[in-house]
């Protein structure tokens, strides 16, 4: 079993900002933002900090509530954890005047999931005064994974850290369900004004049989008996929950690329029950990560995209940085030949380089054609992927 720990690839980035700016953690819901934190406020005492450190002070805890409400802040303490308090209609102004208020003294962590990446963009009363970071589910290096039998785990697990860390198969059940229950019924409602809550959980249910394909709008519609517009309000409130995301297709003038189809894919991959889009969930996951991490910590404009023409040639995913294509990945499950549509396209799209990562030992490489066949877990390590 793999051992979980706390070196996750933003840490040294976060350390770094802390005591410029105050850093805004965001992310899905038990993705491990509090732990993190705790971690940043204890790293120096070389001993993991609970949530009883007077340094830790989150709004859900009526007690923690009345001090931020008093504005008192836990004297000696140069590092000052705000959890959740994104939940109070001031909180803009409540941390700004505890930031200015310290004048350099102190440092801010400020975790939250939907709302906090969602309200902080209203309002300019804090700009400037922070750095945004997205953390994502743990990733292949992260987690020190060297083969193809770790790669299995981390497919059937998932990277959240509760349901990989106990590889239990009915543990990751119950934790399924709860998260779902807790996004659908705490989050949701949190976030967005929704009366059909019963079909949101049926779209949620219906959402990991789509995985890996262009998402039909019209056919959720179809199924769920609601209009076009509610089904495409559902999945953007789902987006924006960190449950689902979506990729839009790249075009080229050279080829004739498909241009509004948009493919789907879960935050949770172990809730694809298919393999081969459970494995390309995986791989669009550990992509997302990369160019959130290029935004987050050195501020490129990223993008992950796809690559479909008219005649359904696909590459499942390019990578743009600053709207220049830097990869292109096709996911295989097996150690198979080149795709014929990688040949294709390599021909007649400027991208770079192309890789073909699956789950098994084989490498080879194609140099005329800018083409590489390689396994997951070397992919990462080479790419340097966070």
């Amino acid at each position: 079993m793999t051992k979980i720990t706390h070196d996750r690839s933003l840490l040294p980035f976060i350390s770094k900002a802390l005591p410029q700016k105050m850093v805004f953690l965001g992310g899905p819901r038990q993705v491990g933002k509090t732990t993190l934190a705790l971690y940043l406020l204890g790293k120096d005492k070389k001993k993991t900090i609970d949530t009883e450190h007077p340094a830790y002070l989150n709004w859900d805890i009526p007690n923690h509530r009345k001090k931020l409400m008093l504005g008192e802040l836990p004297p000696g303490e140069k590092f000052i954890v705000l959890d959740e308090i994104h939940k109070y209609a001031k909180w803009r102004n409540l941390v700004k005047g505890f930031y200015d208020g310290s004048r350099g003294k102190k440092s801010f962590i400020i975790t939250g999931s939907a709302r906090l990446d969602y309200y902080r963009r209203g309002g300019d009363s804090i700009q400037g005064r922070y750095r945004y970071f997205r953390l994502h589910p743990y990733s292949v290096n992260e987690l020190g994974l060297t083969n193809a039998q770790d790669i299995e785990s981390l497919l059937r697990y998932g990277g959240f850290p509760e349901p990989f860390s106990r590889q239990d198969e009915t543990e990751l059940r119950l934790w399924q369900r709860d998260r779902i229950e807790r996004v659908v019924y705490d989050d949701l409602r949190d976030l967005e004004i929704v009366k059909e809550i019963s079909l949101i959980e049926e779209l949620v249910e219906a959402l990991p049989a789509r995985v890996s394909s262009c998402l039909s709008i019209k056919s959720l519609r179809e199924d769920l008996q609601v209009s076009h517009e509610a089904v495409e309000r559902w999945v953007s409130i789902l987006e924006r929950l960190y449950y689902c995301y979506r990729i839009p297709p790249y075009g080229s003038p050279r080829i004739r690329a498909v241009k509004k189809e948009q493919k789907l894919y879960l935050w949770d991959w172990s809730s694809v029950t298919e393999d081969g889009p459970c494995f390309e969930n995986l791989v669009a996951s550990q992509l997302l990560k990369f160019c959130h991490f290029k935004e987050d910590t050195e501020g490129f404009k990223m993008e992950l995209r796809f690559l479909r023409d008219t005649n359904n040639r696909e590459v499942d995913f390019v990578v743009l940085k600053d709207k220049k294509p830097l990869f292109a990945v096709e996911c295989k499950t097996g150690e198979r030949q080149v795709s014929p549509a990688i040949y294709y396209f390599s021909e007649r799209v400027p991208i770079p380089q192309f890789y073909q990562v699956h789950r098994g030992q084989r490498d080879f490489e194609d140099k005329d054609a800018k083409i590489r066949v390689l396994p997951f877990y070397r992919f990462c390590k080479e790419l340097e992927m966070p």
